[in-house]
């Protein structure tokens, strides 16, 4: 009886096999503080082919928004495929020894159930890169039950076929501000020329923000060549014809209107979905509403795993799929605290300021390291020498509320708030921005943030290092990683 067993047994063995290496793997590249800023979403001036090639045989999605400007909080929205501030990750590198709340679980442990590898991975010009950086309590590596394991992925940078099915979440940290930037733009092939970019109409024609700009561009195509050589391992691996890539940005680009705001800049990021299962399908270009909680759900799916009833995305390629909106939001980002709201549909964008007494320039810490534009522009404006673009960024409040009709005025340029052709549009987005903060109040108030060292390395620079801090207001960046060892220096 027991050798009769034997061949079916091998049969239903072999049958499970199949079915597992079936499953897709799936590749997650999250380039850091990038806006749509790739050459298949039309900016000029930057050459993307990497990313061009797979958007040709892929999916581009012309509205894909975070949830959170910041990365901690954006990515902690995708590692639970629930939004921040339903979980309490909201504040920026707040909670970090918290447990997440009941009934909320990362996205990878739900992958583990479902028989995949999970590998934490980078490409890094700093010789590190691997980043989870969420609001709650977790580790790299590890088991995960929530209680006393809080482990995310099971290792660290190789995927192998033998891992299969494989899910890879992969950092581009290149983009990232850094020490890094000047010597990667000098070493560029094709190094942008500052006087030839073409800048945003509320950044100055300034040759500092020029370079500026410049060097940033240089620091995307740096990206997409790092995006070739990982297409070209899967493809050496033999892995290329089941891996589906996702590409994204994790926040938008780190420069004025962009990262820690509301403003397009900040919120509109790339998402591109190359599945080599869908030979002939050709390139598409779709313009539905998606939030990055969506991504999360949309790679459940493709891996068969448990969607859970707490998610606030759903899968991008249901029948039913149909957002509308997406709510986002601006809370504690190191020193500065905020309250900001903000939706946006595929045509309005409504922000709403609980703090219109905070500036948009606040003169964050961190940020005083890596803003070039900023220092040079306030030096423009105190001189009466910015347009009224320009200047809005550096108000010393910021409006209550702004409204913006993006198929007409991409850039924001102009609120429409007091508008009476617009004012049935505002109390509409307004009372639904009013349903959303109810719909996701925080399951917790548990807040215990951690004081950045920004600060301290800032107020040593102003009063130990003038001549530095000189330059730093001429638009040189002087380096956080550089001035962070002075500072550390002197303290022993």
């Amino acid at each position: 009886m027991c050798k009769q067993l034997l061949p079916l047994l091998a049969l239903i063995f072999i049958s499970f096999q199949l079915t597992a290496q079936a499953k897709p793997n799936i590749i997650w590249l999250m380039a850091e503080d990038i806006s749509t800023d790739l050459s298949c979403y039309d900016m000029p001036d930057v050459r993307t082919p990497n990313l061009d090639a797979m958007a040709a045989k892929g999916i581009r999605f012309e509205n894909c928004f975070v949830t959170n400007p910041i990365c901690s909080p954006s990515r902690s929205s995708m590692m639970i495929g629930a939004h921040q501030v339903k979980t309490n990750t909201h504040q920026h590198r707040s909670n970090r020894e918290v447990p997440l709340s009941l009934p909320y679980r990362p996205f990878t442990q739900l992958l583990r159930e479902a028989g995949y590898t999970t590998v934490l991975g980078n490409h890094s010009v700093m010789g590190k890169g691997r980043k989870t950086d969420v609001n709650f309590k977790h580790e790299d590596l590890g088991l995960w039950d929530g209680k006393s394991a809080f482990g995310l992925f099971d290792k660290y940078d190789e995927f192998l076929p033998e891992d299969g099915p494989f899910f890879a979440q992969i950092q581009l940290n290149v983009t990232h501000r850094g020490d890094w930037w000047e010597r990667i733009s000098q070493e560029s092939p094709d190094r942008h020329d500052p006087a030839k970019v073409s800048l945003p109409t509320y950044m100055a024609d300034d040759p500092v923000v020029r370079k500026d700009w410049a060097r940033y561009l240089d620091q995307l195509e740096y990206m997409d060549r790092e995006v070739g050589m990982i297409r070209q391992e899967l493809e050496d691996k033999g892995l290329a014809d089941n891996t589906i890539v996702i590409f994204i940005g994790d926040n938008g680009r780190c420069n004025i209107r962009g990262k820690g705001y509301l403003h397009d800049p900040g919120l509109r990021i790339p998402l591109i979905i190359y599945d080599p299962r869908a030979k002939g399908a050709g390139p598409q270009v779709q313009s539905k509403v998606i939030s990055t909680t969506d991504i999360t759900a949309t790679i459940l799916a493709y891996a068969g795993a448990e969607l859970p009833g707490y998610l606030t995305g759903k899968p991008i390629f249901d029948k039913g799929f149909n957002r509308k909106y997406v709510y986002a939001a601006r809370d504690l980002w190191d020193e500065i605290m905020e309250d900001s709201r903000a939706l946006t549909s595929d045509r309005w964008k409504y922000i709403r300021n609980d703090k219109p007494e905070t500036p948009f320039d606040a003169g964050q810490a961190y940020l005083e390291f890596y803003r070039p534009a900023v220092h040079r522009m306030r030096t423009l404006r105190d001189a009466g020498q910015l347009t009224p673009e320009q200047a809005f960024f550096f108000l010393p409040t910021k409006p209550g509320e702004e409204l913006y009709d993006l198929e007409n005025d991409p850039e924001e340029l102009h609120n429409l708030v007091g508008e009476d052709a617009h004012k049935r549009t505002l109390r509409r987005l307004r009372k639904l921005t009013k349903r959303y903060d109810r719909k996701m109040k925080p399951v917790s108030d548990v807040y215990r943030p951690v004081h950045p060292i920004s600060v301290e390395i800032l107020d040593y620079i102003k009063k130990e290092k003038p001549a530095l801090y000189k330059r730093m207001l001429a638009g040189e960046e002087i380096g956080f990683g550089k001035s962070r060892k002075l500072y550390l220096a002197h303290k022993q």
